[in-house]
């Protein structure tokens, strides 16, 4: 289906970048209309736009009056993508300024919109800016980066807008999600989805642990309960307050944790497993504190491995629930953390893999997430960086789209079943 799409270029050096990004979508069959503001005709020219786009370029907010201009290209709209969006362009659209055709293009849409930030990274963590990220979400616009890497000068770090061809995968899997499931895409579905770290006692008063908090989790409960999912919530000890709306069932250990996604599961339309679960535990427990020896000598643990609960889920039949896992690494290469993902994804026998890197400042306990999702080909389905509500909304986008295809295929069969 041919989409018009409207990609609006702010005033930021990335403005280059977004040549390629008119160019995929022109290329991919859609009808895309650029509109620069002056900002951004200063990096990138209007015959180069107008050349890549195929179509005339408008800038001025008072021509085509008669057409009534300002409004129209708003409402035709099926699409808009903003990248690269500055900090300024993004705080303008937090509170519904429209002083450019840019401007008045967004406030007449009904369209869904995608913005690719890009800016310095102490304007990208500014509260403000995080401010008014968190407003937009809230609103619907999906969130594409912005990624980690050099930035103008010597400066690195995130801040960086994404690649053209993330951006408009991203921003298609958005129509086409919308385009097949309105709001209550997930309607009349059972949705698993387990949270938090599991906690492995040593005694009655230490256990092994680990730093996740459940904030991805619990996101991503809440997103699945706003689309009108039927929640269960399995909670491994979470740092953060329960979501409205879901069933709740707590567990502390990878061996709870086991059995109650294990009852979960069945007649499920799928299961998420966003909890950390601990891959060894005590292979003997204190039923007392124990002391420190006195002769000051190191104290010794024999472990012994915890089950693999989704490769157990992901290698027995399950039919008809979508399996979604997740893949925490602290691989810095990028290429090298794909065939990590790639790898656990085959062996873990997960439908949908969501990779995420993590550390000592990334990942775990933080506002934050940066992802890959793989599918069942191994192939990247989308890349995202931003808040963890924004990466739930981008795995449930991902979730409704399998369901969307998965009856469609019924449908077929049933019409033709020669």
């Amino acid at each position: 289906m041919t989409l018009n799409i409207v990609v609006g270029i702010t005033g930021g050096i990335a403005a280059y970048k977004a040549v390629g990004v008119v160019r995929a979508l022109v290329l991919a069959g859609h009808d895309v209309h650029v509109l620069p503001t002056e900002g951004a005709l200063r990096f990138v020219g209007k015959p180069t736009l107008e050349a890549i786009s195929r179509n005339p370029v408008h800038t001025e907010l008072y021509e085509g009056v008669a057409e009534v201009r300002h409004v129209a290209i708003g409402q035709a709209a099926d699409l808009i993508v903003i990248a690269p969006a500055t900090a300024n362009t993004i705080a303008k659209m937090a509170v519904g300024l429209a002083d450019d055709l840019l401007g008045n293009s967004l406030l007449a849409s009904e369209a869904p919109v995608v913005i690719a930030p890009a800016m310095h990274t102490e304007m990208w963590r500014h509260p403000a800016t995080q401010a008014n990220i968190a407003t937009l979400e809230a609103r619907g616009v999906t969130v594409v980066g912005p990624a980690v890497g050099q930035l103008t000068g010597t400066d690195s770090g995130p801040g960086r807008m994404e690649e053209p061809e993330v951006i408009v995968a991203a921003a298609l899997a958005v129509a086409a999600s919308r385009s097949a499931a309105q709001p209550g895409d997930l309607a009349g579905r059972r949705v698993v989805v387990t949270a938090g770290g599991t906690r492995e006692p040593l005694d009655p008063v230490r256990f092994l642990g680990n730093r996740s908090s459940g904030k991805q989790g619990v996101a991503i409960a809440e997103a699945a309960r706003a689309r009108g999912a039927e929640v269960v919530l399995i909670a491994a000890n979470l740092e953060v307050a329960d979501p409205n709306g879901c069933e709740m069932r707590p567990v502390s250990s990878a061996i709870e944790l086991q059995a109650a996604v294990t009852e979960a599961a069945r007649g499920a339309d799928a299961v998420i497993m966003a909890a950390a679960v601990a891959d060894y535990r005590p292979a003997n427990v204190s039923e007392q504190k124990i002391k420190k020896d006195a002769s000051n000598d190191g104290l010794t643990i024999e472990l012994v491995r915890n089950p693999d609960i989704l490769a157990g889920l992901g290698h027995a039949p399950h039919d008809g629930t979508l399996l979604v896992g997740f893949a925490a690494e602290t691989e810095p290469d990028d290429e090298r953390l794909l065939e990590l993902g790639r790898a656990k994804r085959r062996a873990k026998g997960a439908d949908v893999l969501v990779v995420n890197r993590v550390g000592w400042t990334e990942g775990f306990a933080s506002d934050d997430n940066s992802v890959v999702i793989l599918g069942s080909d191994d192939e990247i389905v989308t890349r995202l960086h931003g808040t963890k509500l924004s990466v739930a909304g981008a795995i449930l986008d991902v979730v409704a789209s399998k369901f969307a295809h998965t009856t469609d295929d019924r449908t077929t069969k049933a019409a033709d079943p020669a």
